[in-house]
């Protein structure tokens, strides 16, 4: 593995653990040449899969390979300074990711991925759902957030009304 600070390409594994829920595996190394010690994981990847993003405006779609990092980015900053623990964030991921990597497609839609998130978050933490939601409908007016949240209160009362959502 190369070392993230002086590139050279030998590295030694110092430990070895399991990390999210069993579905990773943590190592710590340590880079032969100048010492530097770093993190790095080890997932199982069952297929490569493409994401189709539509185009807009007569645009042809684009696709670009799954990337497990964007995903988590775009959870994460919906759950900031929210009460969800990084552990149920990085579940969702994972449940996200081995459902596109097992349907069995080589190209899945984006929306189908937004979906997912959506369900998902939903029942993590409405605000963090009302936040992904505001981005991946792409809410113009404030009316937008006032009709959703309308769906979401009715949906879930007791989740809104209490400003945290429970598990």
């Amino acid at each position: 593995m190369r070392c993230p600070f002086c590139a050279h390409d030998d590295s030694q594994v110092k430990d070895s653990r399991p990390a999210e829920d069993n579905a990773a595996i943590r190592r710590r190394r340590q880079c032969s040449h100048c010492g530097a010690r770093f993190t790095t994981f080890e997932r199982v990847q069952l297929r490569e899969v493409t994401v189709v993003k539509s185009g807009s405006d007569g645009e042809a779609a684009r696709r670009e390979p799954f990337e497990r990092r964007k995903l988590e980015q775009s959870i994460s900053l919906a759950c900031r300074k929210r009460d969800v623990a990084p552990e149920r964030i990085d579940q969702l991921v994972s449940g996200i990711q081995r459902q596109v990597e097992t349907a069995g497609e080589a190209e899945i839609p984006s929306n189908r991925i937004g979906e997912m998130v959506m369900d998902g978050l939903r029942q993590i933490d409405s605000v963090a759902y009302i936040r992904f939601a505001s981005v991946y409908r792409d809410f113009s007016e404030a009316r937008d957030f006032e009709e959703f949240a309308s769906t979401v209160q009715n949906a879930a009362p007791a989740k809104l009304s209490g400003g945290i959502a429970s598990d």
